[in-house]
């Protein structure tokens, strides 16, 4: 029997669009199946990146629907949280929104950073050592503005330690409202990676929307177990950075469940995990180098070089955390700094003053005459009315002066020579 996780939906203020958290399906799987379903540790080179590191020392903030903390695969995991959805408890680890959509969180942090139940049981996450903060949000009935809510969230966020931001989250629209202007660059200015998901086509995400099309933002699309591009479970847009698996994902559910589910939600929280590791295991770097890293070690899937389907290819953990990948200067997703200047600053224009210089008047166009050919159409010689007012009618007057002249001329002529004759 299977059992539909919705996405979980915020209507935006003053729009009629939403913001989601893209699940787009689930069905029960047995616990001591758990461990095996997890073929992304080895497919994508997760187990040999946990040689070097498994994310100790580095902190996710999962900003979603609130965690589980009480599930035995995230048993010491979150270290803290906050609700901001006015909904929720105070530490943000009461799941909030409905009965299909409050485990929403928690299946994306057991992704992240799950420890499993046992050596072979339960989910484990990619960085199954990294902390987990939980902030919740939610958009039901009595809850706050999304967009203020995730604002706050974010600035929570960096304010409270974490070093990566998972938002398995979409606005659905390509632009944001000013204020994550301010949040998302306070993120970035302190060296804190946002990671964000595509989105999914069968939630209605048939490109991808803010947060994933903020400059400086790791996009995630998602993938089929043969390493496809899925149809349902991703999104396209050209800030796509890495591709990850979105399709047969195991994730824990609140309670102590699990299911099989898909979309970009899960493969977000695969590459912030990620993301993880290779600050574990690079503490010298900084968010840019730690992306360009990830973005560096991807295989490319698709056409040669970054597309807007795969990004810039599928995540290799382990070339990601030990590879050799030269170092980068800027962000490759980006300057969002850069992005406010140019795109805000018709915002910050100071008012004219009397002194201004303003630019000089377009000229007044000639009226057109009743009857006059069309230039842009006609390709006629005739001389049109204006210029016979200025050329034609002058010239008129005098040839008509002069054809008279010639005919004085010509009869006095002709009167001298009739008079000759007598």
């Amino acid at each position: 029997m299977r059992r539909r996780a919705a996405a979980i939906a915020a209507a935006l203020v003053a729009t009629a669009t939403v913001a989601a958290l893209g699940v787009t399906s689930a069905e029960p799987a047995a616990a001591d199946q758990v461990r095996e379903l997890q073929y992304w540790l080895d497919d994508y080179g997760i187990r040999d990146a946990w040689a070097t590191t498994q994310g100790e020392g580095v902190t996710i903030a999962v900003i979603d629907s609130g965690i589980d903390s009480g599930h035995p695969d995230l048993d010491g995991a979150v270290i803290g949280g906050a609700d901001f959805s006015g909904l929720g408890t105070a530490d943000g680890q009461k799941p909030v929104g409905s009965s299909e959509s409050n485990g929403h969180a928690t299946m994306v942090a057991s992704l992240a950073a799950g420890r499993g139940t046992g050596a072979s049981d339960g989910v484990i996450g990619v960085a199954p050592r990294a902390s987990l903060l939980s902030l919740s949000i939610g958009f039901g009935e009595g809850s706050r503005g999304s967009d203020e809510q995730i604002a706050d969230a974010v600035r929570w966020a960096v304010d409270n330690g974490a070093d990566v931001i998972n938002m398995s989250l979409t606005r659905n629209t390509l632009d944001w409202p000013t204020s994550w202007d301010d949040a998302f660059l306070y993120a970035m200015q302190n060296d804190v990676i946002v990671v964000a998901a595509a989105g999914n086509r069968g939630s209605g995400t048939v490109s991808v929307g803010a947060p994933a099309t903020m400059p400086g933002v790791l996009t995630v699309a998602g993938v089929s177990r043969e390493g496809i591009a899925s149809f349902d479970a991703s999104s396209q847009g050209i800030t796509i950075g890495v591709a990850a698996p979105s399709e047969d994902l195991v994730g824990a559910t609140p309670g102590g469940g699990h299911v099989l589910w898909q979309g970009t939600s899960g493969a977000t929280p695969i590459v912030a995990g990620l993301a993880a590791l290779v600050r574990a295991a690079h503490p010298e770097l900084d968010a840019a180098n730690v992306i360009n890293r990830i973005i560096a070690s991807a295989d490319d899937a698709g056409s040669p070089g970054a597309d807007p389907i795969y990004g810039n290819g599928l995540i290799d953990a382990a070339e990601a955390v030990s590879g050799g990948v030269p170092a980068v200067t800027a962000n490759p997703m980006g300057d969002l700094a850069d992005w406010i200047r140019l795109h805000r600053r018709a915002e910050a224009q100071p008012e004219s003053t009397p002194d201004a210089i303003a630019p000089l008047p377009e000229p007044s166009p000639i009226p057109e005459e009743t009857g006059e050919p069309d230039a842009a159409s006609s390709q006629t010689i005739l001389p049109g009315v204006n210029l016979m007012r200025l050329v034609g009618v002058p010239m008129v007057v005098l040839i008509g002066f002069g054809a008279l002249f010639i005919i004085l001329v010509a009869a006095a002529v002709l009167h001298v020579r009739s008079i000759r004759k007598r």
